[in-house]
């Protein structure tokens, strides 16, 4: 007996049935150490329309800069209340909104000092493979230095850079476009 590789499937009509009972809006609960933030945007597809059936899974460091997984091994703080994991689903207008700590910076490849940033994974109807992306934060002087940063063409960039807004200061706001001039940039992996 051998096993074979399934063909890849759409998530389908259905996702919400799925990942909504799993939803996880506030990454770092009351007493996380770190600057609270909220990151709101919408997911929009290459004609500008709402994509209300996707679902974004955020992955983070606490604000040490220390993952909660046990290949983590830096000598940080690590927060018992603080799994460094969230999960949302987009509205009928495409919105998404979710509560965190802002991430400190982490180790890359060959001692580089990553920036402070979120892996996000989109998964939506119509995707044969879930979309990887980052978000990064505006202001922050580490940014000029990111390695994974760095490897994005300057004029793309901005599409990774959440912006803070100057009447709510701890919201960032971020968009996703699918498709188009404004395309968001996503990775391989």
């Amino acid at each position: 007996m051998s096993l074979l590789t399934t063909a890849s499937q759409t998530l389908g009509p259905f996702g919400a049935i799925i990942f909504d009972p799993t939803e996880v809006r506030d990454i770092a609960p009351a007493g996380v150490a770190g600057e609270r933030i909220t990151v709101r945007g919408r997911i929009v597809d290459g004609d500008g329309l709402p994509v209300r059936d996707a679902t974004i899974e955020i992955w983070q460091a606490n604000s040490h800069g220390k993952y909660a997984h046990p290949e983590d091994v830096q000598e940080k703080p690590l927060d018992d209340n603080f799994k460094g994991f969230g999960r949302v689903s987009t509205s009928k207008e495409g919105g998404f909104q979710f509560t965190t700590v802002k991430p400190g910076c982490v180790p890359g490849l060959d001692d580089a000092t990553q920036a402070p940033h979120l892996t996000l994974v989109i998964f939506m109807r119509g995707l044969l493979k879930h979309l990887v992306t980052r978000v990064y934060f505006d202001g922050e002087t580490v940014n000029a230095d990111d390695p994974v940063l760095k490897r994005v063409p300057p004029s793309r960039r901005e599409t990774l850079i959440a912006g803070r807004q100057a009447a709510a200061p701890s919201v960032f706001e971020w968009n996703v476009h699918l498709q188009g001039a404004h395309e968001t940039v996503f990775f391989d992996w």
